[in-house]
């Protein structure tokens, strides 16, 4: 059984609320911490909040600079507000958790002040499971996080992270790491664990390659 209850598309609800956030994106059984302070978002998070707390994660799709409504990609990833605190200000503190990927159909003129659409869940029914990652090279995946990390100057916990599953490993690596948001897509749209886990050895490998300044410790 998935977290909350939910074990099959059909458990989810087809139209969701929609946060597009450019440069972030949100797996199954991630988290994802949101600071809302804008009046359209304060209304979609009350809304949710009187019903399932399902809210759709989506990345714009590459659009002019200052486009107000943005065309958004393909994929997205529902998530359900798990933690919940407001501030003196009037701002919201949000914790979503991912329940599963969806394909976006239809955006609906719903006459709020977000953004709703269609969404099917069908292509995703796996994620409603943790995946094992058979098959993945977990000693090669740590030796690319840690020369990254070493690169970049990251301080990391590495005897927590060594503790982790490798589903958790792979899916905070991809939603944390500053990839842009091109490679955060396609992180998201991986078919499989093992899929994610490729593409996301081939662009840490890439960005340490690229960097010429950059020398292993020996």
């Amino acid at each position: 059984m998935s977290a909350f209850g939910f074990r099959k598309p059909s458990d989810l609800p087809r139209t969701a609320a929609l946060f597009p956030l450019d440069g972030a994106i949100l797996l199954p059984r991630g988290v994802l911490a949101l600071n809302v302070f804008e009046p359209r978002y304060l209304n979609m998070v009350d809304d949710v909040l009187g019903g399932e707390r399902l809210i759709g994660v989506i990345q714009p799709a590459a659009q002019p600079e200052g486009e107000q409504a943005p065309e958004l990609s393909d994929v997205g990833t529902i998530g359900r507000i798990t933690s919940f605190s407001e501030t003196d200000d009037g701002r919201y503190l949000v914790t979503l958790t991912g329940v599963c990927r969806f394909h976006l159909e239809q955006e609906l003129d719903a006459g709020t002040p977000y953004r709703q659409a269609l969404v099917s869940y069908d292509a995703f029914a796996g994620d409603f499971a943790s995946a094992p990652g058979r098959g993945i090279d977990r000693d090669a995946l740590m030796r690319s996080l840690k020369t990254y990390a070493s690169l970049h100057g990251f301080q990391v916990d590495w005897d927590s992270v060594e503790q982790a599953p490798t589903e958790t490993i792979i899916n905070v690596a991809a939603q944390i790491c500053p990839f842009d948001s091109a490679a955060k897509q396609a992180l998201l749209e991986a078919e499989a664990l093992e899929d994610r886990a490729r593409t996301l050895v081939a662009l840490l490998e890439w960005d340490v390659a690229s960097d010429d300044s950059f020398r292993p410790i020996q």
